[in-house]
């Protein structure tokens, strides 16, 4: 599975955002599997990150983190792509 994500260090945090679709931050369940999944690949704290139809940005995860990012560009991210098997 190939997932868009970044991870990045800030403020001496280290976190990951993982690119996912918007139904999966609408449904509680689905998020928390989501998040659970992702934990163990990064090895960091993960947030997931939808987009509505206009390209605004939703997160999901630890409120800290969430809050930090919904105040970051998105162009400003160092996306990539993992590679996750």
């Amino acid at each position: 599975m190939r997932v868009q994500g970044a991870v990045i260090r800030e403020q001496g945090q280290t976190f990951a955002v993982v690119v996912v679709r918007p139904q999966v931050i609408q449904n509680t369940a689905e998020a928390q599997r989501s998040l659970n999944g992702f934990a163990p690949v990064f090895g960091v704290p993960v947030v997931l990150m939808a987009q509505d139809s206009r390209g605004r940005p939703t997160y999901y995860g630890r409120p800290d983190i969430a809050r930090f990012m919904s105040s970051v560009p998105l162009r400003s991210i160092p996306w990539r792509e993992y590679t996750i098997n």
